[in-house]
């Protein structure tokens, strides 16, 4: 007889290669094809929902790294939300309008095109890039509703858009005015925010003279009698700005002084004002001698106006520059004095408003392209930089140039173009940030700090981080000079600029006509159209879209159809409002999370969102970020043609999110070998399961022999520990768990005892039934647990159990894992008595595993089982192991165990190497091999294992 025939050896179609990026594919097309995402739906209906919002990625380009990852934290938690007893929909976004698609078309198709082209065209552009990047998506193993994703062109949403601005408007947020808004000369529009980056530049700083021109009053102020000719000196580092100067700024409370110069120069006179506490440095800097002869605190040079330093130059620049008291001058640097151009600055703007320069008075010669008005004297028809060398040689040919030089210093550019960006005054549409509102209730900016505050968050840092920069972000400049973008559909008054008084209903009446035939509709429109003759002939059409964000930033309602579903959203009967979580990205703590959270409190008064997590940015190994320069960019769709889409998903659920997510193909070495031990087990559990039946030959849990109910009793374990982290969304730990638990509770050990029971017990046997009835119960635990992260791996586990063990089951699905729920898995009774003796025992036979091993490395033993043992136990452990009987054996994996008390209260093993022979078919050295002359090389357990009643086994 051939022993090793008579073995319960595992079988299992499930391959121990996944060969994942062959396979992948075949799943998605099976998912997509027998509508697996609807399956999901219609299990889930009836249960409490989860709304996860999909923050839009603009619709341009392939998917990168940093995409994926996003997505699949996504497909995480929606899955798990839906394992959990949730219904969770997912219903992913574009974000279709804005810039990078027009740049796209002026490539292709040249610019100045007409706008109904560009719109169509960009249109077309962007359905085409949904669509790539939708596969890109789809290749990673994310489920969701792809057949209707929602889009911001899509008519409905962009009429819900213009509704959304008609009730901003209605609540009295929104104004027209003239202010310094981020400008990108490429774009030639506003830009937001978040649309703004900070990259090193160089440019020149000029310290320049002011020269007196009110002298008795500067004598007032210092309490001298007279004062001779000088000059105030500023520094700047925006030499173009000197053009547009109206105004200087001193701090109130900052003591300055009146200078006397050793040496007379021309331009500047023998007095120079500066901040006391700045003298000394500046005369050095200078290489200029001199005392102070007088001071006073900047309150009293309030109203005292100096002379434009060009103003020698030309007429054009003949004024007067008056000195205002400002709190946000300060004297780390320059001089203490801020020169003031309100056209080009915030606090410039605001300083010069507040004293009452009107708009048309703002001086603001720099066009969109960023050219000098050619009405500018001197400089005109110049490009800004272009211009800066020549405004410090027209200073100092005036004398009033004290040093120049060049600065390397953190500015403002174009997320885009990667183009300096300054700030404009121009007029645009704002949504007013501290505006009392219609109704009298608080204003935008103190509502959206009480919804920060009633929002949780995951990383908790983010609270603090979004608190500030509401609490510091300047008024929402909501207009942009585009053409592919949603309108601001408004009417606008000939000569006065006003709002038609019946602007919310005119909105509305647009939204209906947009709804039917998209954007375009507002190109061909006539005011006419809207208004009575009488009127229309003094209104105009507002030729301004809206900003992109607040595209996305709206969708909350165009979407999910906002409270009560009063905006008729576009998927309002699959979503419901406010979401439970939005998941993005840090920088859109300044992006999606700030635009949403400030329409919903404009429209809500509170934040479309319960919570927010955020995750950091994708890295290589030296923590550089991606770019094609470096050469170091990992495109998700290379890793799943070569390695898997699941080795992205695995990697993603590995990573502390909260940080920056770390990516080489060293680590993505790593995360494949971490794979291939979860799928060795998942291997070994259902080889171990082929022959066993779910629906006849179940062991309840009462029943199993002890290490089986320990064995649940870890899987119970394991499920409260890795649910409790998917509802925390912290899912590197629940990797890390499910690791640990496939490579000690079940590798190293349960897995590794069960082997003799499984394979040289009766197929038929309690005493495998038992086992095999733990690992039911384990391998549908584990099967479920892991599908949120593993899903691929899962789906394909869940095929072959459906084809084995559960195929006469009733309550499984076999078309996908997905439309179950995380395991019940059965009470063991005294479940943590139980945890807590078995925890015992293998502390003790890890004691012995080490001293096996030094045996083994001496060269004294082979497997531990050539071993017999003698253990000398204290009593508690002596009354521990004794419990396990002759089972003992089976728990250590050695032949003999003999058992005594210790003399001297410690626990201390003896080894010794068998003398007897070796068992054919169990490999137990045991005396009583041969002992039936019918089968000399076996032992009398594998004897009564095949011909007879079988051994008798009860705890292990």
């Amino acid at each position: 007889m051939e022993y090793k025939d008579t073995l319960q050896l595992p079988k299992t179609d499930f391959p121990m290669r996944g060969n994942l990026s062959k396979r992948e594919p075949q799943w998605i097309k099976d998912w997509m094809d027998n509508g697996v995402y609807l399956a999901i739906r219609k299990a889930s209906a009836g249960r409490p929902k989860f709304i996860l919002n999909d923050g839009p990625p603009y619709a341009n380009g392939d998917i990168h790294i940093g995409h994926a990852a996003n997505k699949i934290l996504k497909d995480i938690i929606l899955k798990s939300k839906s394992m959990a007893g949730f219904d969770a929909p997912y219903i992913p976004g574009w974000d279709c309008h804005g810039m990078p698609i027009e740049i796209q078309i002026e490539k292709k198709f040249g610019k100045n095109l007409p706008t109904a082209e560009v719109q169509s065209k960009a249109r077309e552009y962007a359905a085409e890039q949904v669509q790539r990047q939708m596969e890109g998506f789809q290749r990673l193993g994310v489920l969701g509703d792809w057949e209707n994703p929602y889009l911001t062109m899509n008519y409905i949403n962009e009429a819900n858009e213009i509704r959304a601005l008609a009730r901003i408007i209605e609540n009295g947020y929104v104004f027209r005015g003239l202010k310094p808004v981020n400008w990108c000369f490429d774009c030639q529009s506003a830009l937001a925010e978040a649309e703004v980056e900070y990259q090193d530049r160089t440019d020149p700083t000029i310290d320049v003279a002011f020269p007196f021109a009110e002298k008795e009053k500067l004598a007032s102020a210092f309490g001298v009698d007279s004062v001779e000719d000088g000059a105030v000196v500023i520094w700047t580092t925006t030499p173009w700005t000197i053009p547009s100067n109206q105004a200087l700024n001193v701090g109130p409370e900052t003591e300055y002084a009146l200078v006397k110069l050793s040496n007379v120069r021309e331009g500047t006179g023998s007095l120079l004002l500066l901040a006391k506490e700045r003298v000394e440095a500046c005369l050095e800097n200078w290489g200029l001698e001199g005392e102070i002869i007088a001071t006073c605190k900047g309150e009293k040079l309030d109203g005292i106006a100096f002379h434009h330093p060009l103003y020698k130059a030309d007429s054009q620049y003949d004024r007067l520059s008056p000195i205002y008291v400002a709190d946000y001058v300060t004297t780390d640097t320059g001089t203490g004095i801020v020169h003031s151009a309100p056209a080009y600055g915030v606090d410039d703007f605001i300083s010069c408003k507040s004293r009452g320069l009107t708009d048309e008075q703002i001086i603001s010669p720099v066009m969109a392209d960023g050219v000098y008005s050619s009405k500018l004297a001197l400089f005109g028809g110049l490009s800004i930089w272009d211009a800066n060398p020549k405004i410090v040689d027209t200073l100092r040919e005036q004398g009033v140039l004290l040093k120049t030089l060049k600065l390397q210093h953190s500015y403002m550019h174009c997320w885009r173009h990667k183009t300096p960006v300054i700030y404009r005054a121009t007029s645009q549409w704002f949504a007013g940030m501290d505006i009392k509102p219609k109704d009298g209730s608080a204003t935008l900016r103190e509502k959206a700090l009480r919804a920060v505050e009633e929002t949780n968050f995951y990383p908790s840092w983010g609270r603090a981080r979004l608190h500030a920069m509401i609490a510091n972000r300047p008024d929402w400049t909501l207009s942009r000079q585009r053409q592919w973008g949603v309108p601001m559909a408004f009417l606008v008054h000939k000569e006065t600029g006003e709002l038609h008084p019946r602007t919310v209903e005119l909105l509305n009446k647009v939204a209906d006509l947009v709804e039917k035939e998209g954007i375009e509709k507002w190109q061909s429109v006539e005011v006419a159209d809207l208004l009575p003759p009488e009127e229309a002939k003094d209104y105009i059409k507002n030729s301004d879209t809206l900003d992109v964000w607040f595209d996305s930033g709206s969708t909350h309602i165009t979407v999910n159809g906002g409270k009560d579903n009063d905006f008729n959203g576009s998927h309002k009967d699959v979503l419901s409002w406010p979401a439970d979580l939005y998941l993005e990205g840090s920088d859109q703590h300044r992006g999606w999370f700030h635009s949403s959270l400030l329409t919903s409190s404009m429209i809500y008064g509170r934040a479309p969102y319960k919570s927010l997590l955020t995750h950091g940015f994708v890295v290589d190994g030296q923590g550089r970020k991606m770019s094609k320069s470096l050469g170091n960019v990992i495109a998700p769709r290379q890793v799943a043609d070569s390695l898997g889409a699941e080795i992205i998903r695995l990697w993603t659920a590995s990573n502390d999110y909260s940080g920056e997510l770390t990516i080489s193909d060293q680590i993505l070495k790593r995360v494949v070998e971490s794979y291939r031990r979860i799928r060795n087990t998942i291997c070994f559990l259902l080889g171990n399961l082929h022959d066993f039946d779910a629906s006849r030959d179940l062991i309840s849990v009462d029943e199993m022999m002890e290490v089986d109910q320990y064995a649940v009793a870890v899987a119970s374990r394991l499920k409260a520990q890795i649910s409790a982290l998917y509802e925390r969304f912290e899912f590197h730990p629940a990797v890390a768990r499910l690791q640990t638990y496939c490579s000690e509770d079940l590798g190293s050990f349960y897995l590794d005892i069960l082997k003799d029971r499984l394979y040289t017990c009766a197929a038929e046997s309690f005493a495998r039934r038992s086992a095999q009835s733990a690992l039911y119960h384990i391998t549908m635990n584990m099967i479920k647990l892991m599908a949120p992260i593993l899903s691929f791996t899962a789906e394909e586990a869940w095929s072959e159990m459906c084809k084995t063990f559960l195929k006469n089951t009733d309550s499984k699905s076999d078309l996908t894992i997905f439309t179950e729920i995380f395991e019940v898995l059965p009470e063991v009774t005294g479940a943590e008595k139980l945890l807590e003796k078995w925890s015992k025992i293998l502390d003790i036979r890890d004691l012995l595993n080490k001293e096996l091993e030094n045996k083994r490395e001496a060269g004294e033993i082979g497997s531990s089982l050539q071993a017999e043992v003698v253990i000398k136990a204290p009593n508690a452990e002596y009354e521990l192991l004794a419990s396990l009987k002759e089972d003992l054996r089976f728990v250590f994996m050695v032949s003999y165990v003999t058992l005594e008390k210790s003399e001297n209260e410690t626990l201390a093993f003896e080894i010794k190497t068998s003398e007897h022979e070796k068992c054919e078919r169990c490999w137990h050295y045991r005396e009583d091999v041969g002992s039936n002359s019918e089968h000399p090389t076996i032992c009398s357990r594998c004897v009564s294992n095949l011909f007879e009643g079988g051994e008798s086994r009860n705890y292990a």
